[in-house]
């Protein structure tokens, strides 16, 4: 399977609907995504990502066909040698090994892009698939978070993987 991370075009918006207007993604991300996901939230994405400038987010295809998106998010102030990444796969992609890939990519593309020398992942700790990838991807489990995450109404864990430049 060829994966490849490519920025976003503002004509997969139904794709971009399709795949993560989904309660079983969306139960581990920032509630910045909404369920459900509207086009209208999609188009919002689509505008903001397609004018960055070096790209952010990228749409993650596997044999040319939009599966999901993974981000580089470099952070300021004293974290301003620190990038976090996000991403999510479209349920029916799940375990075949594209997320791995993905972040391997994303890795080299944020150390080769940005001035950084830190990429982190904070994964919810019951989300242990993506914990998984992160490790297979080289990531180290650096901490966990006692009651770090409140989303729909419950108390999570949340968990800290990082690498480092040249690591």
């Amino acid at each position: 399977m060829d994966i490849i991370l490519r920025p976003w075009q503002t004509n997969e918006l139904y794709q971009l609907v399709r795949l993560i207007n989904n309660h079983n993604i969306v139960q581990f991300m920032s509630n910045q995504i909404p369920h459900p996901y509207t086009e209208e939230d999609g188009k919002v994405f689509l505008n903001k990502t397609t004018n960055q400038n070096p790209t952010q987010a990228f749409a993650i295809t596997a044999d040319s066909e939009v599966v999901g998106s993974i981000g580089i998010f470099p952070q300021t102030d004293i974290y301003e040698k620190n990038a976090e990444i996000g991403y999510w796969l479209g349920e029916e992609y799940w375990g075949r090994g594209i997320i791995t890939e993905a972040i391997r990519q994303i890795v080299e593309y944020g150390f080769n892009t940005f001035d950084i020398t830190r990429i982190f992942a904070r994964p919810f700790s019951n989300n242990k698939a993506s914990q998984r990838a992160l490790k297979k991807a080289g990531f180290t489990h650096e901490a966990t978070i006692k009651n770090g995450v409140y989303k729909n109404s419950t108390h999570f864990d949340s968990v800290i993987y990082a690498m480092q430049r040249g690591k």
